[in-house]
């Protein structure tokens, strides 16, 4: 009873923490509107239940609800489940569902569609399969009762029930289908606040008001129209002109202190605590050259990562060389340092590697992928850097789903710039990067360098498991220390998470989730 009073108190004090509009007076949400939101780049599908792509985990979670949801500290919060608890040896979560929530097609949402969701993610989502790892069994002894059973403990699974990670999704749509390919993963159907109307490929998906929605008066909004612009130009005329309203990563970094000095605009610099923004430089494994240890330590000596920050990131970043970032700091092992910025040392490892200049000063030549969401800047920064050392650099850019197929079907890659985040914990973001047995053939954002190492494997296993937060810690702190040693990869660090938004848009990321949240509480000042 006490556990079950003071959740309701949290959550009356959070909607009056969200209310409180600047200046510390009362606001009341006004219904009515239609916002303007810029999504970059265009997604594949619009529910994230077989990607992590970033158009899916920021669209989806408008349409299609999680179990959970959690404010800044990652305190977990009702969402489709109103109540929940966990055995004292950590093996069943049992959930009580929201009663008379229907999917938008009308059907009635049952503790059988949560079943569905959760052994599908635990099949087909690159994070789930490591998520729902030791899921044996999800019970439903009743439509709104809903257990999940596990084979071993996992201390991070409360955390993971949000829409954008862990979306459920309606069986009676699902069952039976190829789940890859499914056709409401572009046409969704959920219990969400806001309503799948269409998707005119190449420039916008319309969202329209749930009115039928189980948290009444909510959504405030009429209306979302998520508008896809290339350009990032483009983007930030679009905002001058009053096209658009709210964007992350929509306006070029070099513009920001311009759009702090215009009164109609306001700039959020904070980074999601859920998300855990992380970029990184990966090696393939799979090329003899990448292979020698030798060969990537030189490489790493090669690149300024602190004049990467000032050029690339315009000062705006958290530059870390640890596997798992700033951003989880209960893991972060913030002794860690970047190997000194020295060409020449990097010049004289490269020639006992066995790799001298040519005759026209080449050592040898790398392919660099880049991921469209991480900035064009980083991938001419690291080839000119590398260029210096008599290592020849071919930048490749693709659209988005070409390329996740060059980059994790074809592996038609050296180096890669990539942008996996690490989540809320290191279980979720950082384990399907690093772990040997998350590679996949085809499976994107896990693995990406084919790295092996069984001792770090070791590791994370133990620690995906280890209850004892002390132990937990020493475990992900060895971790780190072995992938560094290994130079497993270069970590970039927290890449900047730039909100820019009209000043009359107001509460549109009152959960820790960000953007990636529902706009439920979202409304439009009039």
């Amino acid at each position: 009873m006490q556990g079950r009073f003071l959740r309701k108190f949290l959550g009356v004090l959070t909607l009056t923490t969200c209310m409180v509009a600047s200046g510390g007076v009362l606001a009341t949400p006004v219904a009515g509107g239609i916002l303007n939101w810029v999504g970059t780049p265009e997604p594949s599908s619009l529910v994230p239940l077989v990607t992590t792509a970033g158009g899916n985990c920021d669209i989806g979670p408008k349409v299609v609800e999680g179990l959970l949801t959690y404010d800044d500290q990652l305190n977990p919060k009702p969402l489709l489940a109103t109540d929940w608890s966990v055995s004292k040896d950590g093996l069943q979560y049992r959930f009580a569902l929201r009663k008379g929530v229907k999917w938008h097609d009308g059907k009635p949402f049952t503790s059988a569609d949560v079943a569905f969701s959760i052994l599908t993610l635990r099949q087909y989502h690159p994070r789930g399969k490591a998520t729902f790892q030791n899921v044996t069994e999800v019970r439903t002894p009743d439509p709104y009762t809903a257990i999940i059973v596990l084979s071993q403990p996992a201390p991070y699974l409360l955390t993971a029930l949000a829409s954008t990670e862990s979306p459920i999704v309606p069986k009676h749509l699902y069952e039976g289908t190829d789940i890859v390919n499914n056709k409401y993963s572009s046409a969704p159907v959920g219990t969400g606040p806001f309503i799948f109307k269409q998707w005119v490929r190449g420039s916008y998906v319309e969202l329209v008001r749930n009115p039928d929605y189980w948290d009444k008066p909510k959504p405030y909004l009429d209306k979302i129209f998520v508008r896809f612009i290339p350009d990032p130009a483009a983007r930030a005329l679009a905002f001058e002109t009053g096209a658009a309203d709210l964007g992350l990563q929509a306006i070029p970094l070099s513009d920001v202190e311009r759009f702090k000095s215009l009164p109609a605009f306001g700039i959020d610099t904070k980074s999601s605590p859920y998300l855990g923004t992380q970029q990184q430089l990966y090696f393939n494994f799979d090329n003899a050259i990448l292979q020698k240890r030798e060969v990537r330590h030189a490489l790493a000596q090669a690149l300024d990562l602190q004049a990467f920050n000032k050029v690339v990131w315009y000062g705006y970043g958290q530059v870390s060389p640890a596997a798992i970032g700033p951003l989880i700091a209960k893991y972060h092992d913030a002794t860690q340092k970047y190997l000194p910025f020295n060409p020449l040392q990097a010049e004289k490892e490269l020639d006992a590697a066995g790799y001298p200049r040519s005759a026209d000063g080449t050592r040898f030549k790398l392919r660099l992928l880049i991921d469209p969401w991480v900035a064009r800047q980083a991938a001419d920064f690291v080839r000119q850097s590398l260029i210096k050392v008599g290592v020849g650099v071919t930048v490749e850019t693709y659209d988005f789903a070409t390329f996740t197929t060059k980059t994790y079907n074809e592996r038609a890659f050296d180096l890669v710039l990539e942008g996996l985040s690490n989540m809320f914990d290191p279980v979720v973001g950082v384990q399907r990067i690093f772990w040997s047995k998350a590679i996949k053939p085809g499976i994107p954002f896990v693995n990406p360098a084919h790295y092996v190492n069984p001792a770090v494997d070791h590791l994370l296993e133990e620690a995906a498991v280890e209850i004892d937060q002390d132990k937990r810690r020493s475990l992900y702190l060895e971790f780190q220390r072995l992938a560094a040693n290994d130079v497993a990869s270069i970590e970039l660090g927290a890449s900047p998470q730039v909100t820019i938004y009209s000043r009359k848009v107001k509460n549109y990321a009152p959960t820790a989730e960000g953007l990636r949240g529902s706009f439920a509480e979202l409304y439009i000042e009039k």
